[in-house]
Formats: structure tokens, sequence, C-alpha cells
């Protein structure tokens, strides 16, 4: 998480601190595109990607943003090519490794979200090992997305409340949405209140279908590998103008 030590570490002053976003969830969108317009293979965008995704989270600490969720391999991408696929496999585990001491020295408390089961054994076990020894870190959560999906959660949730209905642990009339955000991957974990993408891309492509229900959206035309702090800055800026009011009008 090491950044250049000439980059603003403190709240820009037009920010205001009670305004800030308290959970940002992002879906990193544009590596492909990024590597292709420098003419290097789409390994390398994703390379450059962890690095932007390295620094928002450092960003976030420094600005006193208290979440930040990071969509980084859905369900659907397993379609892509294998090659690619297994360089983002290794590239994950290797990345864990690699940063653990400096997310621990941090106070960064990592958490991973979505269908564990099918990731390489390897993979499970560096993540099982990150999340176990930042489990009482208190500076930053940092919940990453990892063979995602948002119908395939509500599928989840609904098989696991069916089950305890029809074994008779819980009568129909029980459920509500307290309830069933306890059968989501994110229970316990506030709902994002800002969800950015980049690219410029108009959809939210299956992530969080649930928890952003009400959150602000911000869309922008920079590819992932290229947004900085000026841009997450804009984000921020953009976020504060808006009124939110989830579904109730203010008197």
């Amino acid at each position: 998480m090491t950044v250049n030590p000439t980059i603003q570490r403190e709240l820009p002053a037009d920010l205001v601190r009670d305004r800030l976003p308290r959970h940002v969830a992002v879906i990193m969108d544009g590596n492909g595109r990024w590597a292709k317009r420098q003419g290097l293979p789409r390994i390398m965008g994703h390379r450059r990607g962890v690095d932007t995704l390295k620094d928002m989270l450092r960003c976030c600490k420094d600005w006193g943003i208290s979440a930040l969720t990071a969509y980084a391999f859905s369900t659907e991408n397993w379609g892509r090519p294998l090659e690619e696929v297994d360089f983002l496999m290794t590239l994950f585990e290797r990345v864990l490794r690699q940063e653990l001491r400096e997310m621990m020295a941090e106070e960064v408390q990592i958490h991973f979200v979505g269908n564990l089961d099918a990731l390489p054994k390897s993979l499970r076990e560096e993540i099982q090992r990150s999340m176990a020894e930042t489990r009482n870190n208190t500076g930053i959560r940092f919940t990453v997305a990892t063979n995602y999906g948002g119908r395939q959660e509500i599928i989840q949730a609904c098989r696991e409340i069916a089950t305890k209905v029809q074994q008779g642990h819980l009568q129909p009339e029980q459920i509500d949405e307290a309830l069933f955000e306890r059968h989501l991957y994110t229970a316990g974990h506030a709902d994002p209140d800002l969800l950015i993408r980049t690219s410029g891309e108009m959809r939210i492509s299956n992530f969080l279908l649930w928890q952003v229900a009400y959150a602000e959206l911000y869309v922008t035309n920079t590819l992932w590998p290229d947004f900085d702090r000026n841009e997450f800055h804009r984000a921020l800026s953009a976020y504060q103008q808006r009124d939110r009011r989830f579904g109730k009008v203010k008197v």
C-alpha cells in the first residue's frame, strides 16, 4: 500500500467530512481497454488496476471513509479466456501474500464475499489466512467481491431461508428485510452509500443488487487504471451535492 509521499493525504478542503460516504463500493472496469490503448496485453491492465485499488484503499483510510468494497471477479468472469482467468487467480493470491504485512500495519480488516468454494485451493487458503489475521484490525473494512454475483447471492439466501421454513425453524411471517440480510454474503456489513463505476458503462453488472438499493451512483468515463485521487475527489464532490431522501420527502 505504499504511495507517493507527494500525494494529498489530508481531506481536500472543499469536502465536508460529516457528509462523506461511510461505505464506497467500486466496479473496477476498463483494465483491458486501458492495456489495449497502451499496446499492452490485457493482463498488464489488471496489474495496473491492482495498484489503483491499493491507492484508493489508502485514500479512503486517509480521508476518513470507513469501508471500501471492490468488485474483483464476477460469476460471469469465468467466461473470459482461460489464460486471463488463470492470471487473475494467481494475481489475487500473490497480492494477498505480498501485501498482508502492510495491511496489518495499516489496520486494514479484510473480507471476501462470493462463492469462495469455487476458487483454487491455494487462493482459498490465502483468503482465509488474510481474513483471520486482520479480523481485529479497526482502520478500514476492505471487502473484495470474488466469484460474486448478486443474483446468486439472493438465490442462496432464499434457499437457506426456505430450508429453515421447511424444517420448522422459521415461520413465513417472520421473514423481513433484516432476516433476509442476515443470509446474504454481506451479513453484518453496512450497505454502500456511494457506488462508483469506471469506464463509462451505465450498468451495475450483477453487483450488490440488494445492497445498492439506495446507494448514490457515480459513473465516470475514466478507465480504472487511471482512476486516481483527483478522480475520487470528483466522485466525492458529486456525492456531496446529492440530496439523499431514501424515497421520502423532506419537509
